[in-house]
This record gives structure tokens, sequence and C-alpha cells, in this order.
């Protein structure tokens, strides 16, 4: 009973190192046309984008969020809520637009 509990405490550590490790290569500028493509329909994504269409929390008040985990939130964006499309991101993909958000949350 200790080791099956030991190792579903290993398993679960190394996904989250696992999927850790993919953020320190993340490139938020291919974030950025990520979230352009498939969230700006209904999130404001960017600074230079006019409106968005929905009641949508924009990407920096997301990211300025008490508790915001950009490695949190990449994994939220591999299986998301109902509401939003099923965008089929890979993880690096998921990393990316992780990182753009958290981007905007450090910019004025």
């Amino acid at each position: 009973m200790i080791i099956r509990s030991t190792l579903r405490v290993l398993c679960a550590s190394s996904a989250v190192l696992a999927f850790s490790a993919v953020a320190v290569y993340a490139d938020p500028t291919d974030g950025e046309k990520l979230a352009r493509r498939w969230c700006a329909g209904c999130h404001l994504v960017a600074p230079d984008q006019p409106t968005a269409t929905t009641d949508a929390p924009p990407f920096a008040a997301i990211a300025r969020m008490p508790g915001f985990n950009r490695d949190k939130l990449a994994f939220f964006l591999l299986d998301p809520h109902p509401k939003m499309p099923d965008m089929g991101l890979a993880r690096g993909e998921a990393s990316d637009l992780a990182d753009y958000i958290a981007k905007l949350g450090t910019q004025p």
C-alpha cells in the first residue's frame, strides 16, 4: 500500500515536472498567434484589440488574478471548459499560450 501511494506521488510529480520543463522553452510570440487565432473571438487577447465579443475576461486580467499560475493555466488549456472550443493544443502550444497570457499580466 505504501509503495502504491509513493508511486502515485512520483507519477504525479513527474507529470508536473515534465510539463514545467516544456515551459522553459515556451515562446510567448507563438502564444500570441494562437491567442489571436483561437481566443480573440471571446477574450480581449491583445492591447491593440478593440473589443471582445463576450463577457469572457481579458487575458491581462486573467494574468493578474490572485494565485495565477502559468503552469496550471497551460495544463487547463489542454482540456478547457465546455464553453471554450476544443483547440487540440499540444503541450508546447499550451505552454506558449500560457506564457503569452502571463506576459500580459506584467505589462502596464
